[in-house]
């Protein structure tokens, strides 16, 4: 009963919100492009449990994949391996990040051999599922917005202990990056007059692999960050900009908001008029 209570929970939040469009699409042959093997690539999720992350971690990254390339075949522009609460860890094809709002984050310094070894790391531990007997680790999720303290958010992440906080996908993939000896935010030990007591804290605290969270790799100051936009040359010279604003261009917004912006056009106009 306790293991169907935690599918069933599972499924709703895992569930996709409606309506979702990224602000700047990045084609798929862009995307692949710029990837390499190793790369960690932070997505921007749809789902439930995404609302209730970026909530935790105050930022816009709720997921987190990483990037194997050809090292599994079969996948279109490359293989990514990730971590779910439904499916586990297991391989996706980029394909289905190309529509959501994405960055690519590169450990810089790491060799070729080096990017593999963190890679197969991942790999080998495909088929690790996550126990749905954890409701309490379910449950942490189920307020999108729980009125916690700032400073107590992230250690949400952390409940429960051991295998279930693999279902934060971070959490596996700064285990392959430390089995390499690759910091994300290491603990650096810094003065009182440096930052504040909290600050300190915060990177000291975050050091076990169970509490990294997607944004991590977006801060840590030993990762680049890639715009597949920009990276093979980007000319704002050759951009067609619209001589009208994006309301009043019909092709624009959908004819339900159109018609409705008309007839409150012409209920100004009659009121101005009278």
């Amino acid at each position: 009963m306790v293991t169907s209570l935690g599918k069933m929970m599972g499924r709703w939040l895992e569930a996709e919100s409606p309506g979702f469009e990224p602000l700047v699409p990045v084609g798929f042959d862009q995307l692949a492009r710029s990837l390499r093997i190793g790369d960690v690539l932070l997505v921007e999720g749809r789902a439930r449990i995404s609302t209730a992350i970026k909530y935790l971690t105050q930022s816009t990254w709720s997921h987190a994949a990483l990037y194997v390339g050809d090292l599994i075949p079969g996948h279109e522009g490359g293989a990514l391996v990730e971590v779910t609460l439904q499916d586990g860890c297991h391989v996706v094809g980029l394909q289905k990040y190309v529509r959501h709002n994405t960055r690519i984050c590169r450990a810089s310094a790491l060799s070729e051999a080096e990017r593999r070894r963190v890679a197969q790391y991942m790999i080998d531990r495909i088929g690790l599922q996550y126990d749905m007997r954890n409701v309490i680790d379910l449950a942490r999720f189920l307020l999108p917005t729980p009125p916690v303290p700032i400073r107590f958010r992230r250690r949400m992440l952390a409940l429960g202990s051991g295998d279930p906080t693999k279902a934060i996908c971070s959490s596996l993939i700064a285990q392959a990056l430390q089995s390499v000896g690759y910091p994300i935010l290491p603990d650096i030990r810094t003065s009182r007059s440096q930052g504040t007591q909290f600050s300190r804290r915060e990177v000291w605290h975050i050091r076990h692999h169970s509490l990294y969270a997607p944004r991590d790799f977006d801060l840590s100051p030993y990762f680049d960050i890639v715009k597949p936009l920009t990276r093979r040359g980007f000319d704002h010279t050759q951009i067609e900009w619209s001589s009208r604003g994006a309301a009043e261009d019909p092709e624009e917004i959908p004819e339900g908001v159109a018609a409705r912006l008309r007839r409150a056009r012409n209920w100004l106009a009659d009121g101005v008029g009278s």
